[in-house]
């Protein structure tokens, strides 16, 4: 799929403008507030209720359908089983698991929590439910499966951080599984964006949930050959359904350089930030290192890792230099 244009006619996916996509909304109601939004965004994001309303509202509308169908391709599963919905033999319900994947700067924590807020809400009945059954819906960063930086700094990677090797893929691909079996509880670890490393002993639990948003950079990486040449599991694989949040380059330098002014008036003045000292040197000696790490670590991230991975999502949302949603593209089943 190319970088700047829509895709060809011959193309998986169907090429809807952001009005074709509105229109999708139907009659889900609108169940967040200016105020609720606020709180979700993340920092340089400018999502807005005209913005959730279409562009998240019809994805929510079809998370739904999808989540639905789901229960049933179980109950098809008993039924061959010879199985009674709940009776011996009978296939226990399994989480839906949904992948957010985009580049840094890109807003993919934005939508994976606009997402992880509408899919918990009560559904209506006439395609998603029962009345008034709200779902558990979990969502977890892969920052918490980043090695940490005593283990960067001694395999030389912590100038590569956010790149696949820089993670625990293992573990991380063990955890989506284990909750996507069922397990009563998985925990992973927890990163802190503060001091920009693992926070030791500290646990995120996870406990049977209805809905699980997996979210980072990497998530829809195909599987890569193990020592022994075999091609084991993608995380990818484990994946119900999966978005990719994309947009120009360009605009996404602007967005991560933009995030970076707004991180040093706010977050880096915390005496244990890990950036704090481009906090105490002049704006453009801060701007000019955030530049070179762009170029240095985030755009060839981008580039030789995130990007090659769009055209594994089941949605694409194509961003405007405005961080709107211009385009959405849909992959035909």
């Amino acid at each position: 799929m190319p970088t700047t244009t829509a895709p060809p006619a011959a193309s998986p996916y169907l090429d809807l403008t952001r009005e074709q996509w509105s229109a999708l909304r139907k009659h889900t109601p609108l169940t967040l507030t200016a105020e609720d939004v606020e709180r979700l965004r993340g920092l340089g994001d400018v999502v807005d209720l005209t913005e959730v309303v279409d562009v998240y509202l019809p994805l929510a509308r079809l998370l739904n359908l999808y989540i639905a169908a789901h229960s049933g391709l179980r109950g098809a599963l008993n039924t061959f089983l010879g199985a009674a919905p709940g009776g011996a033999g009978a296939q226990p319900g399994t989480p839906f698991v949904i992948g957010v994947a985009g580049s840094v700067a890109v807003g993919k924590s934005t939508t994976a929590r606009l997402l992880q807020a509408l899919l918990a809400l009560p559904q209506g009945p006439q395609e998603t439910g029962a009345p008034g059954s709200g779902r558990r819906v979990e969502l977890v960063t892969t920052d918490g499966f980043l090695l940490p930086n005593a283990e960067l700094e001694r395999r030389g990677l912590m100038s590569r951080k956010g790149f696949p090797e820089s993670y625990d893929r293992r573990a991380l691909t063990r955890f989506v599984a284990d909750v996507k079996s069922g397990r009563p509880e998985v925990s992973a670890p927890v990163y802190s964006h503060l001091v920009y490393d693992i926070v030791p002993g500290e646990r995120l639990t996870v406990r049977r949930p209805d809905v699980l948003i997996v979210e980072g950079l990497n998530v829809l990486q195909p599987a890569l050959p193990g020592t022994d040449g075999r091609t084991g599991l993608a995380l990818s694989d484990l994946f119900d359904f999966s978005v990719y949040v994309d947009a120009r380059t360009q605009d996404i330098e602007q967005w991560y350089l933009g995030r970076f002014r707004k991180l040093r008036e706010t977050a880096f003045l915390d005496p244990h930030s890990y950036f704090r000292r481009y906090t105490q040197v002049p704006e453009e000696e801060a701007l000019a290192y955030a530049r070179t790490i762009w170029r240095t670590v985030n755009l060839p991230n981008l580039e030789q890792n995130v990007l090659p991975t769009r055209s594994r999502a089941a949605l694409v949302l194509r961003k405007g230099p405005d961080h709107t949603v211009r385009r959405l593209w849909l992959r035909k089943l």
